[in-house]
């Protein structure tokens, strides 16, 4: 009986031969749920989605979590990435983009949220009702003194006090250097000050 010569039998591929994959074909392989190019494809983006998510939020550990969340909605949704519509690439960091900006404003909820729990809790002696007719009548004066700063000011000044925001932040969303938010900011209360009638 004959045996089959090596030059007979079709030679294995060798895995050193395999072509690169795209990131669109393993996001396609993610979609029909091989694990195995879900760990090549969270390899070759999470520290570009990290890097990312960590400029938005500066928090790391939050930005770890954060990106842990993105590849879990990747492995989750990949059947409905189009590849005519753009890269993987962008397809994830748009992900990771939106991701964040949510957690940034569920933190920021959070806090206001915890802030007004805070104040109802608090125990004070004195009149509640004369007490909160006063700071609805303050807030009015406030208000109405706000409207008559330049948009710019009430911009900054809106961002600075009443959404907790420190210099640096209110400069990165306003795209203005910090110099100018503290100008404007200045400015502002300057300006407030004279329109509620406050002294020195």
């Amino acid at each position: 009986m004959l045996r089959p010569t090596s030059s007979d039998v079709e030679k294995e591929p060798d895995m050193d031969d395999a072509v690169p994959v795209s990131q669109s074909d393993l996001l396609g392989l993610v979609a029909e749920g091989d694990r195995t190019a879900f760990g090549e494809l969270y390899d070759q983006l999470s520290a570009r989605v990290l890097g990312l998510v960590r400029r938005l939020l500066k928090d790391h550990a939050q930005s770890e979590e954060v990106t842990q969340e993105i590849f879990l909605e990747v492995w989750q949704n990949a059947q409905r990435y189009d590849p005519a519509k753009g890269s993987a690439t962008t397809w994830i960091l748009t992900m990771a983009h939106r991701r964040a900006v949510d957690r940034i404003r569920s933190s920021q909820s959070t806090r206001n949220r915890d802030a007004r729990i805070g104040l109802r809790d608090l125990e004070v002696e004195y009149d509640s009702v004369s007490e909160s007719v006063e700071v609805r009548v303050e807030n009015d004066r406030v208000g109405q003194a706000l409207q008559r700063l330049t948009q710019l000011q009430r911009q900054a000044v809106t961002l600075a006090y009443y959404g907790g925001y420190n210099h640096g932040e209110v400069a990165e969303m306003l795209k203005i250097p910090v110099g100018t938010v503290k100008t404007r900011l200045r400015d502002g209360m300057i300006r407030l000050r004279d329109e509620l009638g406050v002294t020195s």
